[in-house]
C-alpha cells in the first residue's frame, strides 16, 4: 500500500537524488525547467492498444494535436509503429511515409514535435524534416543518431529498454535490481550522447515497456514501484520523463482516467515530462500542483 510510511523512508534514503538539480534548456522557444510538463501522444499506427490516441490521417492528427495543446500539452509525440507484442513491424520507408506529412502539418501549426522511434534512419529523417525531439525507444549506440540530434540543436528522450528495442521479448529486471540496471544503462550511454553534442535530454526509465508482464497485479506493482522511484534518476543531472501507464486490470471501462491516478504518483516522484494519452485528464493534476505550490497563499 502506498502510504507516508512507505514513501518517507524511500525519500529519506535517497534525499540527495530528490534534491538534485536538473538541467534547464530551451526547445523551439519553449523553456523546459524543473517543473512538470505534458508530452501528448498521437499514435499513427492502427495497431496501438490505446485506441483513443490513434489518428488515421493527417487531418485527424492535426486536430488531436491542436486539441491536446489547448488542453495543456507542451509538446506532441508521434510514432508510426506500435510497441505492442502483436503489432506489425514497420520499415524505415513505411514509417517515414506516415510520419513526414504529420510532422509538416504540426510544424506549420507552430507545434513542438517529438518522434518516437528506435531506428537511426527514421530519427535522422525526422530531424531533417524539422522534428525538435527524438523519443528513442531502443538501445541505440549509433553516434550518427546522436550527432544528428546535436547538429539540429534538438532534444532527446533516452529510454531504458530491457532488450535491444521496446519491442524485444526480454524480461524486465527484478525489482531489487531494477534501478541499478536502469542506472547502468544510462551511465553507459550519457558520455557518448554528450560527446556527440546533445545538450537537451530527458531520462526515461521505460517502465511502460514491461511487455513480458501481462496486465495484472504484477505489472501494476512493477510499474508503480519504478514510477515512485523515478526521482532517483535526477542524480544524473537531467530531467525525467515518464509514461502514464494505463491498467485495464484495475480500471476496466474507466481506463481513460487511469493516467490521472498515475500523474499523482509521477508528481510525487518529481517527474518533469509526463507522456500522456489523456492530456485533458492529467492537466488538472499539474494545475493543482501549481496552485498549491510553495509561495501560493489564499
Amino acid at each position: 500500500m502506498i502510504t507516508p510510511d512507505v514513501l518517507l523512508p524511500l525519500w529519506e534514503a535517497h534525499r540527495a537524488a530528490l534534491d538534485h538539480p536538473v538541467r534547464t534548456f530551451e526547445i523551439g522557444g519553449r523553456v523546459f525547467d524543473d517543473r512538470p510538463y505534458q508530452l501528448g501522444v498521437i499514435n499513427l499506427s492502427r495497431d496501438s492498444s490505446y485506441r483513443e490516441s490513434i489518428a488515421h490521417d493527417v487531418p485527424a492528427a492535426l486536430y488531436r494535436a491542436r486539441r491536446m495543446t489547448i488542453e495543456g500539452a507542451a509538446m506532441i509525440d508521434i510514432g508510426a509503429e506500435s510497441t505492442g507484442t502483436n503489432a506489425d513491424i514497420v520499415d524505415v520507408d513505411g514509417q517515414l511515409a506516415t510520419l513526414l506529412p504529420v510532422i509538416d502539418a504540426l510544424l506549420a501549426d507552430g507545434l513542438l514535435v517529438s518522434v518516437e522511434t528506435y531506428l537511426t534512419d527514421v530519427a535522422v529523417a525526422a530531424l531533417e524534416a524539422g522534428a525538435q525531439v527524438i523519443n528513442l525507444t531502443g538501445r541505440v549506440d549509433d553516434p550518427a543518431l546522436y550527432e544528428a540530434v546535436g547538429r539540429h540543436d534538438a532534444g532527446l528522450i533516452l529510454c531504458y529498454t530491457p532488450g535491444e528495442t521496446a519491442r524485444s521479448d526480454v524480461d524486465v529486471p527484478p525489482v531489487d535490481t531494477m534501478i541499478d540496471e536502469q542506472m547502468t544503462f544510462f551511465r553507459d550511454r550519457l558520455d557518448l550522447v554528450a560527446g556527440c553534442g546533445v545538450d537537451k535530454l530527458w531520462i526515461d526509465p521505460g517502465f511502460g515497456f514491461a511487455l513480458n508482464l501481462p496486465d495484472g497485479p504484477d505489472r501494476v506493482r512493477y510499474q508503480t514501484d519504478n514510477l515512485l522511484q523515478s526521482f532517483r534518476f535526477r542524480e544524473l543531472g537531467w530531467p525525467v520523463c515518464v509514461t502514464m501507464a494505463s491498467a485495464v486490470y484495475l480500471f476496466h471501462d474507466e481506463v481513460r482516467v487511469a493516467e490521472t491516478a498515475m500523474a499523482v504518483l509521477a508528481l510525487l516522484a518529481k517527474a518533469n515530462l509526463l507522456r500522456s494519452h489523456e492530456v485533458a485528464r492529467v492537466q488538472p493534476v499539474l494545475d493543482m500542483l501549481e496552485i498549491c505550490g510553495p509561495g501560493q497563499t489564499p
